[in-house]
């Protein structure tokens, strides 16, 4: 897969800011797709954050989206709020894709019963080569 080299966050000045991590930690472009990692506590505090990635990535038009989610420690409603509302940018919402959710990030979608609305895959790789 060719892919264009992965975007970093601005994590702002040296030693000032805030405690907490930027809950995104890349953009890349693999083919036609696009691949959003994010990381630590996804919450009420950084939804706008993350709302905004996956809007640009979104608007974009990217064959399809992979939400990256290997490294998300804790996803709440207001996260997964976004997610919802992000597919709905999306004309095929089945091309907005979450991959490798770990064990809290699993449970979130499993207990809102959003993994039978999302196409959840194991892997990164598993969600890029899926058919649509």
């Amino acid at each position: 897969m060719k892919g264009k080299a992965l975007t970093e966050p601005d994590t702002g000045p040296a030693g000032g800011g805030s405690l907490r991590k930027d809950p995104v930690l890349g953009v890349e472009t693999v083919d036609e797709a696009c691949v959003i990692r994010l990381g630590g506590e996804l919450d009420l505090y950084n939804a706008n954050a993350v709302r905004e990635a996956l809007f640009e990535a979104c608007s974009d038009g990217p064959e399809r989206i992979v939400v990256d989610l290997s490294q998300v420690e804790f996803i709440d409603s207001t996260a997964l709020g976004v997610l919802i509302e992000a597919r709905t940018k999306v004309a095929n919402r089945k091309a907005f894709m979450l991959a490798a959710p770990g064990l809290e990030a699993r449970r979130a979608l499993q207990i809102s019963g959003l993994d039978r609305h999302f196409s959840v895959h194991d892997t990164v790789p598993d969600a890029l080569s899926s058919s649509l």
